[in-house]
């Protein structure tokens, strides 16, 4: 009988994949990880997952279904490539999403791991997002989710064409209230329990407090300063700040500022007018090409930066190592460094990575000959 590892969040989601799975007739082993020491500190999960009530979720489904739970400890892990890495990228400057590299860290790689360990053929996960096998290009693709208000695939864009080969995500072909009552069907505890809305190790939404505990560095004030350099007032610390940012600045003026820049060389926080924080351009690093081979030359597609912004059509430009280009079509509004930039062509998932520089208009070109 083939093998599945079930990565089981004691959420909705996760548990209805075990059971779809459980259906398709694998032998399935379900595992909650344990990602951070407070994880039993406030009690019930609120808005967050990975909590001693989530695994103990977890474990009543597992029992339901008649397959093993288990719970496994990846706080080291987690604390190292997913905490450092957020409270680093806020200190720097940048806007990061810590799901992105929990799932290319923790859930598809040591997991990914453990499951070959464990003779399991597929890992899998609640995620809303498909995987398809093309037979004329003979490669493996990332698809959406039929459930376009539920779609994951923005966070999933780090796959490997030899992960995607042993990944199942069930729920792909699912809306959310079928989901739902597939789970009444079964008499899953969790079946009306509410989604995860906030970051599992920020509990209180509250970013910047948890910076100032965890690395120990208090926010340092600084200046809010206009284009030119000009001072338009004090701000409270960088990483209280984000681009795009309009509310919370506390700078009179005629028409609303937004954050358009965040220099943490110098301590300042740049504002501008809405129109000038709207980006033409911007460079993405860290490039993962996962549904299609790197191209050569331009290439059109559909880029979203940010989880839940509509996708907008753009030319591609493959620079050296893994960095690309894009210059959209239209000026972009809140295109944040450390934010994740993903590609597609209708519902595949071409590629993506982690935004960069932005570029606010088309560079003038020299002039040649006399004036």
């Amino acid at each position: 009988m083939k093998k599945a590892l079930i990565a089981m969040s004691g959420g909705v989601d996760s548990s209805v994949a075990a059971m779809l799975m459980r259906k398709q007739g694998y032998e399935c082993i379900g595992v909650t990880m344990r990602l951070h020491e407070n994880w039993n500190a406030g009690g019930p999960s609120g808005n967050t997952c990975c909590s001693v009530a989530d695994a103990e979720d977890a474990a009543s489904v597992a029992a339901r279904l008649g397959m093993p739970h288990y719970v496994f400890d990846y706080t080291e892990a987690f604390r190292i490539q997913v905490m450092d890495r957020f409270a680093q990228a806020y200190l720097a400057g940048r806007t990061p999403n810590p799901c992105i590299d929990c799932n290319r860290f923790l859930k598809f790689e040591l997991l990914y791991e453990r499951a070959k360990a464990l003779g399991c053929e597929t890992v899998v996960t609640g995620h809303y997002a498909r995987i398809l096998f093309n037979e004329k290009k003979r490669r493996y693709e990332l698809r959406k989710g039929l459930d376009a208000t539920k779609d994951q695939s923005y966070v999933l864009y780090m796959l490997t064409q030899e992960q995607l080969k042993s990944i199942s995500f069930p729920l792909g072909e699912y809306t959310k209230a079928k989901v739902r009552e597939l789970a009444e069907c079964h008499g899953f505890i969790n079946a009306r329990k509410r989604d995860s809305q906030d970051i599992c190790f920020v509990p209180d939404g509250r970013y910047a407090d948890f910076i100032e505990r965890y690395t120990g560095c208090r926010a340092q004030a600084g200046n809010f300063v206009d284009e030119e350099g000009g001072f338009l007032g004090r701000h409270k610390g960088i990483f209280h700040y984000t681009v795009g940012q309009r509310r919370g600045l506390g700078i009179p003026a005629a028409a609303p500022y937004y954050v358009k820049e965040i220099r943490a060389g110098t301590n300042e926080v740049v504002l501008a007018q809405r129109e000038s924080v709207r980006s033409l351009m911007l460079v993405a690093h860290s490039f993962n090409w996962v549904s299609i081979p790197k191209p050569n030359g331009e290439l059109r597609a559909m880029a979203r930066i940010r989880y839940r912004q509509e996708e907008k059509p753009a030319a591609v430009h493959c620079l050296e190592g893994n960095s690309v280009m894009i210059r959209f079509d239209e000026p972009q509004a809140a295109a944040a460094p450390g934010q994740a930039l993903v590609l597609y062509a209708g519902d595949v998932v071409l590629g993506g990575g982690t935004i960069g520089e932005t570029l606010f208009h088309l560079p003038v070109p020299p002039r040649h000959g006399k004036e």
